[in-house]
């Protein structure tokens, strides 16, 4: 019925950690629960624990307490499929999931709990023009709606926050962390974040994220330079950079990609020698940092002797090593033999690539006015008002790709501020460029256009029509990379609310309650609700069949088969189990009886014992 419930997850934490801590008490309406006892905790940690007045390091924000539990609350909500706005629904990889990412990223982590390789997010700079989510778990989404003010026909949970507003920095705060704390868990142990920000909140995200992170997970705070000229009426300075902060899941794990080297660097190779051995270009054979063994005369080929290396420096390597560097001509004396000696070095022996640096000239990753460009080609726009202005350039993102992702690792990547799309944009235009296999997931609220255009009316269907575009583009190459993406909308549960206590049930309403799934969701709406129970990807191959008069959804080559049908018979149970799927799935109430489902578990515990059966 709900999302995992992660403060569960975290008491089994504590429990494989302190067993003896681990108690039982009674629940709201009086049932036994496991809990954890926090005396015995604290007497177990002696006298690591700060508590009361005690002054501490930390960060703190009026509502940090609600945005923990916002981060920890289950949600009774499941992913929808949109079949019809999907592209190569059944064989993609790709995912785009329209709804709040905070319940986004609740109903994918058991799914892809540690399978995430990197995460870019671009959320709201915070600049008293963004809108951000205003989360709110302790009322019912109608009661927090009626009561903020914010019901309309679409259900909006964005709101405004002005620069006069009180809380500021600590609504934004409260909007991010529980984000950050459900995305950190869906990263692999050597997966990575990449976090874009501006001036006005570059100080609080960084001590928030290593919060969530921890110090040592902090990687970078890299300068990216996004204009190509300054801002004239500018009233103090022109910005012209944004950050990208850089937190690792787990640092001593993930080390970045080489980046390609420039073909500046490439020229720096020569061979003026005709070395057999290629290229090469001469470095220094001094150094600053003192050594003993780097005091010595040399005498050059032309006769000429160097009584030792320049005051205050040494010779890099003994005298024994450079005899052995100059006898396998590898230490270039200049043409005429008469040069101080420069050790050479060999395109062929050195990385194929270039360590990163934390300043992105627009140079080499693009700027602004590059990224609204490939907006407007990608995009038809017909009313300008739409044109987002705070899009990023796709290699900016292709650069991240290079530095975070491998191209045949099926790697995923996430971003769950999707907006435009150009993380999606740039995963498939990195796979054209080098052959890769990467995938993306891309989660965008429900944000209406100003002014609906005649393709799409929402952020999301902006971003949807732009990868169509770029698809059909790539696609005429020969090998073209997988262009197409699974729709999933976020909505209510599949299952029917039944539970209820006696007093609330009524004669009448009974009749009502015999099907525990919802009557307006179809077999593809509840298949997505079982991989989501299930904790199974949601871009597994599927395919739906006809065996008889039967629909039935086989997932993953027969790794799961179910059929939602309102009436199963024997034949096609027995066939299911034939097939001896590791998991099968009916409708509780298409059996006509319960002598029906019990001969459907007989039947699975004969031909294929090892079959999960599960009824809806």
């Amino acid at each position: 019925m709900t999302s995992p419930d992660l403060t569960r997850a975290n008491i089994d934490k504590v429990a494989e950690l302190f067993p003896s801590v681990v108690t039982e008490t009674l629940d709201a309406v009086g049932n036994p629960t496991r809990a954890i006892d926090f005396d015995a905790l604290r007497q177990e940690l002696s006298n690591h624990v700060v508590e009361g007045p005690v002054e501490r390091y930390q960060l703190d924000w009026p509502g940090k307490r609600e945005a923990e539990y916002a981060a920890s609350a289950p949600i009774a909500k499941t992913l929808r499929p949109d079949m019809d706005a999907s592209v190569e629904f059944e064989s993609t990889k790709n995912l785009f999931i329209e709804g709040d990412n905070l319940e986004a990223l609740k109903l994918l982590q058991e799914s892809y709990l540690g399978k995430v390789k990197l995460i870019y997010i671009d959320p709201p700079y915070n600049t008293g023009r963004d809108f951000i989510y205003d989360d709110d778990f302790s009322s019912t989404r109608d009661e927090y709606l009626k009561r903020s003010g914010q019901a309309d026909s679409e259900g909006s949970r964005l709101v405004a926050l002005a620069e006069t507003d009180g809380r500021y920095h600590s609504d934004w705060l409260s909007m991010m962390y529980p984000r950050l704390r459900l995305a950190k868990n869906l990263l692999t142990d050597d997966g990575v974040l990449f976090i874009s920000i501006d001036d006005n909140e570059v100080d609080n995200l960084r001590k928030l994220a290593t919060e969530v992170f921890g110090a040592r997970n902090f990687v970078a705070q890299i300068i990216w330079q996004k204009v190509y000229a300054p801002k004239n009426s500018a009233q103090w300075f022109s910005e012209d950079h944004d950050y990208i902060l850089i937190y690792a899941r787990n640092k001593p794990a993930w080390t970045p990609n080489p980046l390609p080297r420039t073909a500046e660097q490439e020229a720096r190779y020569k061979n003026p020698d005709g070395d057999p051995r290629g290229p090469w270009k001469a470095e220094n054979m001094t150094a600053r940092n003192p050594y003993s063994a780097g005091l010595y005369s040399i005498t050059t080929p032309s006769g000429r002797v160097i009584d030792g290396p320049p005051r205050g420096t040494y010779w890099r390597i003994s005298k024994s090593r450079f005899r052995e560097l100059d006898a396998d001509n590898r230490i270039w004396w200049g043409a005429d033999g008469d040069n101080a000696p420069a050790v050479k070095r060999f395109i062929s022996e050195v990385s194929a690539g270039r360590t990163p640096q934390t300043l992105w000239p627009y140079s080499e990753v693009g700027h602004t006015q590059d990224a609204k460009k490939t907006l407007l080609k990608y995009v038809p726009f017909r009313h300008t008002e739409n044109v987002l202005n705070s899009v990023k350039p796709v290699e900016l993102i292709q650069r991240i790709l290079t530095l975070a992702t491998n191209p045949t690792d099926e790697h995923i990547v996430l971003d769950f501020f999707s907006g435009s799309g150009t993380t999606a944009h740039a995963v498939l235009a990195q796979n054209a460029l080098d052959g890769g296999n990467r995938r993306f997931i891309a989660v965008q609220v429900h944000e209406p256009l100003s002014a609906p255009e005649p393709d799409f009316d929402s952020i999301l269907g902006m971003s949807l029509k732009r990868i169509e575009n770029v698809g059909a583009e790539l696609s005429g190459q020969i090998n073209p990379p997988d262009v197409g993406y699974r729709l999933l909308r976020v909505d209510t549960t599949s299952m029917a609310d039944v539970a209820m206590t006696p007093d609330k049930y009524e004669q009448g309403a009974l009749a009502g309650l015999t099907s525990s799934t919802k009557a307006d969701r179809t077999g593809d709406d509840l298949l997505f609700q079982v991989l989501l129970d299930w904790g199974l990807p949601l871009d597994v191959k599927l395919s739906e069949e006809r065996w008889g008069d039967h629909t039935v959804h086989v997932v993953d080559e027969g790794a799961l088969i179910a059929c939602f049908d309102t009436i199963v018979d024997g034949n096609l149970v027995r066939a299911i189990a034939e097939r001896t799927p590791l998991r099968a799935v009916f409708r509780d109430s298409a059996f006509a009886s319960d002598a029906d489902r019990i001969n459907a578990e007989q039947v699975f515990r004969e031909l294929s014992p090892a079959t999960e059966l599960k009824a809806l």
